[in-house]
């Protein structure tokens, strides 16, 4: 008992949006309210939920639950952000989400904030492309973390070691500076 009141004390979860849905009704209107919620251990690990409810409290709470359900590892280059840049769609919306140095923070608006801040990347740039609805864009920024790959998982694929797989992207980033030639024509 006492690992899973650790598990949850651990735990971090933000409230990205609600929204209210109203029916017209004979006696009146009814409130209805849909809540988005993200939740992650700070260690890479984040899910996101959404819950529908007549309170704002128990679609909350129904959001938390199904973030729990819904939780992901994403492998972080020293705990800090990502190992390569990656970008993905979904419906509308789309997301480009690139490493960055240590300092630069996050530098993401809208639902894409607490989604890192949850996930625990500290550094990253990301930019949102389309749709700037809460819903598209967390979905179209899991759907590209799920496609991030360690070297470690990379390596393992293709045989080799680590130490070669870094070496091979270190080589290759100066490879692609363009190279200007001197000629005497003019």
């Amino acid at each position: 008992m006492a690992q899973v009141f650790e598990q949850k004390e651990a735990e971090q979860q933000k409230l990205v949006d609600v929204r209210r849905c109203t029916k017209v009704v004979k006696g009146g209107r009814r409130f209805s309210f849909s809540a988005d919620v993200v939740v992650g251990d700070g260690k890479g690990r984040a899910g996101y939920g959404q819950g529908k409810a007549s309170e704002i409290t128990d679609a909350r709470a129904k959001a938390t639950t199904a973030a729990r359900r819904n939780m992901m590892r994403v492998p972080l280059k020293d705990g800090r952000t990502l190992h390569h840049d990656v970008s993905a769609k979904f419906c509308s919306g789309s997301v480009i989400m690139r490493s960055a140095p240590a300092g630069t923070g996050i530098i993401a608006g809208g639902a894409l904030r607490p989604f890192l801040e949850v996930l625990g990347i500290k550094d990253i740039v990301v930019k949102s492309i389309g749709s700037s609805s809460p819903h598209n864009m967390i979905k179209a920024a899991i759907k590209a973390l799920a496609s991030v790959r360690s070297p470690r998982f990379i390596a393992e694929k293709r045989g080799k070691s680590v130490g070669e797989i870094i070496r091979y992207r270190n080589n290759t980033k100066n490879e692609h500076t363009p190279k200007v030639e001197q000629t005497d024509e003019l």
